[in-house]
């Protein structure tokens, strides 16, 4: 077992947030929302960093897998991503990304041609990540909360729901899974909002398999791997939908894109307690 997971392991059962199986890192308190049904979504924004457009866009590689999951329904699931280089959620002006006629109103067909979109709602929910530290930095963590509450209502008065994405611990500080999933896990519940757990998919999926590469070489940002993780892990929480055998893998070997399936479903599984 590596240092790292040893370490890992250690933080969060002095935390008290180790389940019965070592691989199995669930964050206390629970949360409110476990679903998003049954009216599942079918468009999304993304409102984020660096994180999200990491490896061709996470919105792209959570489409591909919805498509891949209901062919028959391939043209209404549409994606946005509105991210800006190390930001957090107060660099983001989320009132503007609902103004009409804006964003999302054309896109491009498999065939690459535009197609002008006339939807009743723009977006379905709204994907929220803060900048990698912001929730737990003591400078930081005050604005995460305050901007969490007001994006929320903002998404709220749009008709579409929030939804925050809990992000993964650098490759050489696992201790902020931990942090990250609390500090998530207590917006989420404030704001009635479901919490999507890429943070903890990644430390289980290290658990397992340490030699697995999902962080690039900055020790901060996902490998392929690791952005095909989250992303698997993203559509579990979305539709109530395993991953496992979907026919999209990203150009990642099927072993490997099994086990990454596996792991994010196992990961929503746990963490929404069903």
């Amino acid at each position: 077992m590596s240092r790292i997971f040893v370490r890992f392991c250690v933080v969060l059962a002095a935390a008290g947030w180790m389940a019965v199986g070592p691989s199995a890192a669930l964050a206390q308190p629970k949360p409110v929302v476990t679903s998003l049904g049954p009216d599942f979504p079918k468009t999304e924004i993304f409102i984020g960093n660096s994180f999200f457009y990491y490896n061709n866009s996470m919105h792209n590689h959570v489409l591909q897998l919805e498509k891949a999951a209901d062919p028959d329904h391939k043209r209404d699931y549409h994606g946005t991503s509105a991210t800006i280089g190390g930001s957090g959620l107060d660099w983001h002006d989320v009132e503007s990304y609902f103004r009409p006629n804006a964003i999302g109103s054309y896109s491009f067909d498999d065939h690459n041609n535009v197609v002008f979109n006339k939807r009743d709602k723009l977006f379905d929910v709204a994907i929220m990540m803060d900048c990698s530290q912001c929730p737990i930095h003591p400078a930081l963590k005050t604005v995460f909360t305050e901007f969490a509450k007001k994006d929320s209502d903002i998404v709220r008065a749009h008709g579409a729901k929030p939804v925050f994405f809990m992000s993964w611990a650098y490759a050489d500080k696992p201790e902020m899974t931990a942090q990250l999933a609390e500090a998530y896990t207590v917006a989420g519940n404030e704001n009635s909002a479901l919490v999507i757990p890429a943070g903890l998919a990644f430390a289980r999926a290290l658990g397992k398999q340490p030699e697995l590469r999902l962080h690039a070489a900055d020790k901060r940002h996902p490998s392929l791997a690791g952005t095909y993780l989250a992303a698997c892990t993203v559509f579990a929480a979305l539709t109530g939908r395993s991953p496992i055998g979907n026919a999209y893998r990203a150009g990642i070997d099927e072993p490997t894109a099994r086990f990454l399936q596996t792991v994010a479903w196992e990961t929503v599984q746990d963490y929404y307690r069903k």
